[in-house]
């Protein structure tokens, strides 16, 4: 299969500041482009390198609404932190096709909205699954989620998605998106911290690690290292 998102260019010759983040990220000023090979990529790296934020920024950029939450009265607000996707252009293979972005911490408020349409439609639960997601446990309704959207053709940005799952449930969204991608009309794009997920075959895995981001094998990941070594010396 081809990917629908072929690269995605960033510009930091346009970025408002570098003083704050995102925009202080080396990571994002010396990344011109990153580029789509397989119907499957993975950003990892630690937290707040900005694998998250950059995924963020390319679902917008591809026109995918991004559910969550109105933000509370902060002690420190920063004005720039949703802003990246502004900087980045997207280059499709054929064409702009539908998608969704899957986060770990908004999904519960998915999930409650979708109650909500139900409880005048019924008809909506059809597109997930049949059954409330509120009913199911956090993993078992985001599986059920997963089985329902990804079977449509599209491209998807998933964030973290091992938050909630156990391992036997991390092993079923493996066998999930390889029947998906097998299908040739679904591409995913996931940031993990999840050595379950980062193994699946034939994936491009790009590191936050460094000032650039690259392609790095599997047992190459900072994931898979400390794993390896605590079940190795326990």
């Amino acid at each position: 299969m081809s990917c629908h998102v072929h690269a995605v260019t960033l510009h930091p010759h346009n970025f408002p500041t570098d003083a704050h983040y995102p925009f202080s990220l080396p990571v994002f000023h010396h990344t011109r482009e990153v580029r789509f090979q397989k119907p499957v990529t993975f950003f990892a790296g630690e937290n707040g390198s900005g694998k998250s934020t950059l995924l963020e920024a390319i679902a917008t950029a591809c026109g995918i609404h991004i559910w969550r939450r109105e933000d509370g009265t902060r002690y420190c607000y920063n004005p720039y932190e949703k802003l990246l996707y502004k900087y980045v252009s997207v280059q499709w293979a054929d064409g702009a096709v539908p998608g969704s972005f899957f986060g770990s911490e908004t999904f519960n408020d998915f999930r409650r909205i979708l109650d909500g349409w139900a409880a005048a439609d019924p008809g909506q639960l059809s597109y997930f699954g049949g059954e409330s997601l509120v009913t199911k446990s956090h993993g078992q309704s985001m599986m059920s989620y997963f089985t329902s959207r990804y079977a449509l053709k599209g491209v998807y940005f998933l964030d973290e998605p091992e938050t909630a799952l156990s391992p036997k449930s991390q092993l079923k969204l493996l066998d999930l998106l390889k029947a998906m991608t097998e299908a040739g009309h679904a591409q995913f794009i996931i940031a993990t911290h999840s050595p379950l997920l980062l193994s699946f075959e034939n994936a491009d895995i790009f590191s936050f690690d460094a000032d650039e981001l690259r392609i790095v094998d599997y047992q190459d990941t900072e994931h898979y290292r400390v794993y390896k070594e605590f079940l190795s010396a326990r």
